[in-house]
């Protein structure tokens, strides 16, 4: 009898990514840093924030795409662009050439995404559950991102500290415990004021690397 209650003990944290795909909702923190892409590869980025969904279906049977679609969001009470620090460019142009400010530095902002779609799969594994999203939110900074030529305000060149942001990633859970995982995830994102400002420079591309923890209910 005790032997069969160890075993069961034991047991019991493998099943967990087989039995949480039946579960309605997670939730849980996260941190994540990532890097510009191409042009923006001087561009370094760093967030804290909660997030959470819930299913929307029953399991899908689909092959190796089996699993359950999700509705998710998340908020980012703290979000941070480090960029070059303030300075000089030459601007050529037939007639002359000029020397023009360039802002830089670090941007503090806040971030939230009311939509993220998640496709759950549907794990052969007991312990990994894997995951495709989709997702769009809006950021605010308290000075105009991303850095341009500095000038009056109103007038051509600035930015705007309302962006948007949308992107794509991959990402799994393992869990550690019963309705308890570790979740790592590689996101690809795109960053644009959508011409809020006089210009749009934005962040064409971005890859952010996240690590969080779900609970499961």
């Amino acid at each position: 009898m005790l032997i069969a209650v160890v075993c069961l003990i034991v047991d019991a944290p493998a099943q967990t990514a087989q039995d949480a795909v039946h579960r309605k909702w997670e939730f849980g923190p996260f941190v994540q840093g990532g890097t510009g892409v191409g042009d923006r590869s001087d561009f370094q980025f760093f967030s804290l924030g909660f997030q959470g969904g819930r299913s929307l279906s029953p399991v899908v049977h689909a092959g190796p795409l089996t699993g359950r679609f999700e509705l998710g969001a998340n908020i980012m009470p703290l979000w941070q662009a480090y960029t070059p620090a303030p300075h000089t460019v030459v601007v050529q142009t037939p007639e002359s050439a000029t020397v023009e400010q360039v802002g830089g530095g670090t941007f503090t902002g806040v971030s939230v995404t009311p939509v993220v779609f998640r496709w759950n799969f549907r794990p052969e594994s007991r312990r990994f559950m894997p995951w495709f999203q989709a997702q769009g939110g809006v950021l605010y900074t308290t000075h105009k991102f991303p850095p341009t030529i500095e000038v009056p305000e109103g007038t051509p060149g600035g930015t705007s500290v309302w962006n948007f942001r949308s992107g794509a990633g991959v990402g799994f859970h393992y869990f550690t415990r019963p309705n308890r995982s570790v979740d790592f995830a590689v996101n690809a994102e795109h960053i644009s004021s959508a011409s809020l400002g006089d210009r749009n420079p934005g962040v064409n591309a971005s890859l952010f690397f996240q690590l969080g923890y779900t609970w499961w209910k």
